[in-house]
């Protein structure tokens, strides 16, 4: 009996030294956080370091990673069945009988008994239908789809930031564009004003450059206060208190497109690429598996369980102070088998099936749905691409034209009237021009969402 004993011992200790290996799982990440960053350090925020920022600061992404520590934790929690259950125990029993008790035995009646037990237990499940195989199959599934989940919300949150600090950049540039504005006519009622003090210009022309300018005033107002609301937009998203980026800090200048922006993407290639990299797409496939893992252990009702228990036990009587001669020793090999239980395990197994049956048609819609993006995400960059080529030209061309009648106005060969028309379309012209540019490079962010290209660079592990 004491070879059982000792057996059992060292096994638990086994069990023992392999969980402290199996923890080494909670450290696992699959996102590579940037080192500390000050903001007070950065005097140009370009988009990459915006989104780095909202990797640590964004509440949403830090909700997902505590359910990736949850399903973590449920992991440990499942694996715990592989291993023995140890139980300490320990009473003191204080007995005092009754006066016709006490007078029965022939002892006084202020006698009192005091019994006390300890005892050590140690149990361990040998087989249970493979429930705890496929229980714990499932919690790493879950954990995995749990982990995919938070590179779905890395995936948004990324292109979330992006739109902001495009449509902050746009903002911007319409804060230029009212300036210049501003400074053309500012200039023209310069000139004007002169003329009309020699006696060569009119009065309705000072006034006409006056009413421009307060025009031109007021479009700068709006554009001040679309930048203010882009950026406390962007800078909610980044997780900044207050959601107010510091003021020293500036987005980086609206750069001319370059010719890979203008290259036209490959459907097929971007639809494959999706198909292999979406976060969510992969997170339907663990909940998949999970929903399969789960139709085993439903299953495990079928087969019967098969406990070992060993326990060491010792009582004494108005002495606390145990002797080894006090200990006695029991093991129980426990087989159970449930004959009958109402149909509840078939009622189980079949509504696991009925789950994985869901999870599969899930995929189906999930893919469906990803290569439906990916197509309009093409589509729209290439709507964006020509409208950006054709508004680059159109307003070269408005450039000139406004120039021209400017000359003819200052030479007197031109009407104010259409001197007034072609700085307005002079400035629609440049509207438009940013906006298509702002388009186009939204359209690529929306693009590499689509496909989760967004997260590349971002994605070191994924647990298979």
């Amino acid at each position: 009996m004491s070879k059982i004993y000792r057996i059992l011992f060292f096994v638990t200790l086994l069990f023992i030294c392999l969980s402290t290996q199996h923890t080494s799982f909670a450290n696992e990440e699959n996102i590579r956080f940037p080192g500390s960053m000050e903001l007070n350090s950065i005097k140009v925020l370009d988009l990459k370091t915006a989104q780095r920022i909202a990797i640590k600061g964004n509440p949403s992404l830090d909700a997902a990673r505590e359910r990736v520590t949850q399903a973590r934790q449920q992991l440990i929690q499942a694996r715990a069945a592989y291993f023995p259950r140890i139980d300490a125990s320990g009473s003191k029993i204080r007995s005092i009988m009754s006066e016709n008790d006490y007078f029965l035995a022939g002892m006084p009646s202020d006698d009192k008994t005091d019994i006390y037990n300890a005892g050590i237990t140690a149990s361990l499940t040998l087989f249970n239908g493979f429930q705890r195989e496929y229980t714990h199959l499932s919690a790493r599934y879950s954990k995995s789809s749990s982990i995919e989940s938070r590179n779905n919300v890395l995936r948004l949150l990324f292109y979330q930031v992006a739109a902001s600090y495009f449509n902050a950049q746009l903002a911007r540039e319409n804060i230029n564009i009212a300036k210049a504005n501003e400074e053309f006519n500012q200039r023209q009622l310069i000139e004007t004003e002169a003329r009309y003090r020699v006696g060569t210009g009119s009065l309705s022309d000072v006034l006409n450059f006056r009413v421009r300018i307060n025009s031109a005033k007021s479009q700068l107002i709006t554009a001040k206060q679309g930048y203010a609301v882009a950026v406390y937009g962007l800078a909610s998203l980044m997780g900044i208190p207050d959601a107010k980026l510091p003021e020293h800090i500036e987005l980086t200048k609206l750069e001319d497109e370059t010719g890979d922006e203008l290259a036209i993407p490959d459907t097929t290639a971007a639809v494959q690429y999706a198909l292999e990299h979406r976060p969510d797409l992969i997170q339907s496939n663990y909940l998949y598996k999970q929903a399969k893992a789960n139709v085993g252990s439903a299953r495990a009702g079928f087969y019967p369980t098969i406990n070992i228990t060993g326990s060491i036990d010792a009582d004494r009587t108005n002495n606390r102070e145990f002797e080894r001669e006090d200990f006695g020793k029991s093991i129980l090999l426990n087989i159970s088998f449930n004959l009958f239980s109402g149909g509840q395990t078939i009622s189980r197994v079949s509504e696991a099936r009925s789950r994985l049956r869901e999870s599969k048609r899930n995929i189906d819609d999930k893919t469906i749905g990803i290569i439906s993006d990916v197509k309009s995400a093409v589509t729209q960059l290439r709507a964006a691409q020509e409208q950006l080529a054709l508004q680059r030209e159109n307003t070269k061309l408005v450039q000139e034209t406004r120039d021209l009648v400017e000359k003819e106005y200052t030479a007197g060969q031109g009407s104010l009237v259409r001197l007034n028309e072609a700085q307005r379309d002079l400035v629609t012209a440049q509207s438009n021009l940013v906006l298509s540019l702002v388009s186009m490079r939204q359209a690529w962010e929306g693009l590499k969402s689509s496909t989760g290209e967004i997260l590349t660079g971002y994605i070191e592990y994924r647990y298979k």
